[in-house]
């Protein structure tokens, strides 16, 4: 049996209570604001990375979108496919890593949302190659002219509240920006977690050297979505990006 990775033990406790988080409560806002931005028809197809208990899947199933979650999370997913039931739609809910999980050409769209996935290092992960994977894998199983929608981490805001002390210690590595803590799942255990964070143009060229088209970068923290700059209190910042009609650069 595979041992599991830091995130999946977090997120696995953190089940049951997930939707308890404030930032949990924008759902319909959220899901209207992709909705315009990818202006699909319905049945098109559409892939939520680190999709968790389905908040986005959900909803988009219910709009009439064919939906395929991914999760690391057997928890997470557990909860999803039980609120799927209750609200009557269907979604492929797959248990998988974001960093190998693909199906060439397959969606019209697709999302990672909310930390899902992205920027969630494990400890063994190398914090350049990790994400980089998940946009890759995320490129190949777009269909050209396939837009996609990610939120990652700023370090604009993080970097803030560091200090030369966390540098010291170890809780922050400015040469990866990746941060290092302890966190406290419901049930009152720690774990210890990893987390990268980005700066808009870092995400740019990420997005550039998978081969996507960025389309713009706003600020992506929850409850403050909208087409606006950046600013330095944002948790997490914005990516709208679209693969080639071509399929290539």
């Amino acid at each position: 049996m595979t041992k599991k990775t830091e995130w999946e033990d977090f997120f696995d406790r953190e089940a049951s209570h997930y939707l308890k988080e404030p930032f949990t409560k924008y759902t319909k806002e959220e899901v209207e604001f992709l909705l315009n931005e990818f202006q699909l028809p319905e049945g098109a197809k559409i892939l939520d990375v680190g999709c968790g208990v389905g908040r986005h899947s959900i909803e988009l199933a219910k709009r009439g979108y064919r939906v395929t979650g991914i999760d690391l999370s057997r928890g997470m997913l557990e909860e999803a496919r039980k609120r799927a039931q209750k609200e009557g739609v269907e979604v492929e809910f797959i248990k998988a890593d974001a960093t190998k999980f693909k199906r060439e050409e397959e969606f019209d769209a697709a999302i990672c949302l909310c930390e899902g996935a992205f920027s969630l290092i494990g400890s063994s992960d190398d914090p350049i190659e990790h994400d980089l994977a998940i946009l890759k894998n995320i490129y190949e199983s777009l269909k050209p002219g396939g837009k996609f929608i990610l939120t990652a981490l700023s370090a604009l805001s993080r970097i803030k509240g560091a200090s030369n002390e966390d540098i010291a210690k170890g809780t922050f590595d400015p040469n990866t920006m990746t941060f290092f803590e302890e966190i406290e799942a419901p049930d009152g255990t720690k774990v210890p977690i990893r987390e990268r964070v980005y700066v808009p143009t870092e995400l740019y060229l990420m997005f550039k050297m998978v081969g996507f088209e960025v389309k713009a970068i706003w600020g992506g923290t929850a409850g403050r979505w909208g087409k606006r700059k950046v600013d330095l209190d944002d948790i997490e910042i914005m990516v709208i990006a679209e693969k080639p009609a071509g399929g290539e650069v």
